[in-house]
């Protein structure tokens, strides 16, 4: 009797939830079935949605729904707190499955390669975004003692990290923000955040929802310069060609006409500018220094020679993300990426690493949002499909799913489970009940193992 296809799947973040979405619905899913097991080093599932977005977006983290869905099906287990490759490495994997998947996403920062960019007070947003949306493995403090503060991108991500140094605490404490979290955002001085791009308004990365939230708060007070509203034959085009390009460009054009109010907290949206060195003394950052930048029709920017200093005494660095080199597969340095076709890893010389799979950021890089991974993930897994129906995926030793608890068990590793998420769920949940509020986030690795039942 032929057995279930077993897949590993390597990060449970939604690219990864994805990936096993796709193979439930497969025909291979009916005969001979599938059987999926999710490795992921945090002790709860989903990723970017619990680690990388802010706190004071429920509607994103309502994909959270749709993912529970996936994860309710009898095929698929979790194993949190298994971390690649120190609790088990690809050679494990290969023991026990017929194909491995890998979607590890991206947490690191990208690189700025500015002077200045190591002074005390220059951050990276991934950091920072890690500390408030409170990731077991990060300190527990931050400092937020700068008045006035640079944020160097014009991404959601950067949006998010603005809007959050310019938010009261106590905006942010019906969110499910940890009372470290609360308390740091208590004591933060920021009273002016200023946000550059180095292009114009029609080349901004920003989703037109995030960028209008931004005006939602009664503390932000959000200013454009009339003097940065400029395009192109590249940017009207652009912004023809692009519906979300057109609805930031028309939001950014009646902020810089109307009068500016007297909401506290000053929120900057520069364009045009582009960072060139951050000022220091004494080792701490005392500025940022800018170029003036301007079109040259199509759409990109030259440099214009002319700089500008500005009083801040921190910056943020949101330049974008990078994944981190997974042992054992090959590496393009440059993207921070894992080389693929369609999917399928391929190594030096330009052969499929047999059995062997990426889907999401770790396969593309860092760019979209969290739906557009769910194409990745459909590509990757007709490729998978494709290998095992023409007999190209290896043949594990040890393919009973009962062989992988055996080996972390004889591993001592410490893990946690679906039916254990449950648990740190309804704890989590518990804790901010008497607050009124849906959920208090659990810090410590330790409390989070101990709530699973791990």
């Amino acid at each position: 009797m032929p057995r279930p296809l077993r897949v590993a799947i390597v990060g449970a973040g939604p690219a990864g939830i994805y990936a096993a979405d796709a193979l439930l619905k497969s025909e291979a899913a009916t005969d001979p079935g599938v059987s999926i097991d999710l490795f992921e080093r945090m002790p709860a599932p989903f990723g970017l949605i619990r680690y990388g977005v802010a706190p004071d977006h429920p509607r994103i983290k309502g994909i959270v729904t749709a993912l529970h869905q996936v994860l309710d099906k009898p095929q698929i287990r979790l194993f949190g707190n298994v971390a690649y490759p120190t609790d088990i490495s690809l050679d494990d994997l290969r023991a026990f499955y017929d194909a491995v998947i890998f979607s590890t996403g991206a947490m690191a920062d990208r690189a700025l390669s500015i002077p200045g960019i190591d002074l005390d007070g220059s951050y990276g947003a991934a950091d920072f975004v890690s500390w408030y949306d409170g990731h077991p493995d990060v300190p527990r403090t931050w400092p937020l003692e700068a008045e006035k503060v640079a944020v160097l991108g014009v991404g959601n991500v950067a949006l998010d990290v603005a809007r959050i140094l310019a938010k009261t605490a106590d905006e942010l404490l019906p969110t499910e923000i940890p009372p470290n979290v609360y308390d740091g955002l208590k004591a933060n001085k920021a009273l002016e955040i200023h946000v550059f791009g180095r292009r114009g308004p029609a080349q901004a990365k920003f989703s037109p929802m995030e960028l209008r939230e931004l005006d939602h708060s009664p503390n932000i007070e959000v200013i454009v310069d009339p003097e940065d509203i400029d395009y192109d034959a590249g940017s009207i085009e652009t912004r023809r060609g692009n519906k979300q390009a057109d609805m930031v460009a028309k939001t950014l054009e009646n902020w810089a006409i109307r009068d500016v109010g007297d909401r506290p907290h000053k929120l900057f949206l520069h364009f045009f500018e582009s960072p060139a060195e951050i000022l220091g003394e004494n080792g701490k950052v005392v500025g940022l220094r800018t170029e003036r930048t301007a079109l040259d029709g199509t759409g990109n920017v030259k440099g214009t020679g002319e700089f500008k200093d500005w009083d801040v005494t921190a910056v943020y660095r949101a330049v974008g993300y990078l994944s981190e080199k997974l042992p054992k597969l090959p590496w393009d340095i440059d993207s921070g990426t894992v080389p693929d076709e369609g999917g399928r890893v391929i190594q030096e010389g330009g052969t499929h690493l047999q059995s062997t799979y990426v889907t999401g950021w770790i396969r593309r890089g860092p760019v979209g949002l969290i739906g557009h991974t769910k194409g990745d993930a459909n590509e990757t897994v007709a490729n998978l499909l494709d290998d095992h129906a023409n007999g190209r995926l290896h043949t594990p030793s040890s393919p009973a799913p009962e062989a992988v608890d055996a080996f972390l068990a004889e591993r001592n590793v410490r893990y946690t489970t679906w039916e254990g998420w449950y648990r740190l769920d309804a704890a989590e949940r518990a804790l901010g009940e008497p607050q009124g509020r849906e959920r208090v986030k659990l810090v410590e690795r330790e409390d989070m193992l101990r709530e699973s039942g791990a």
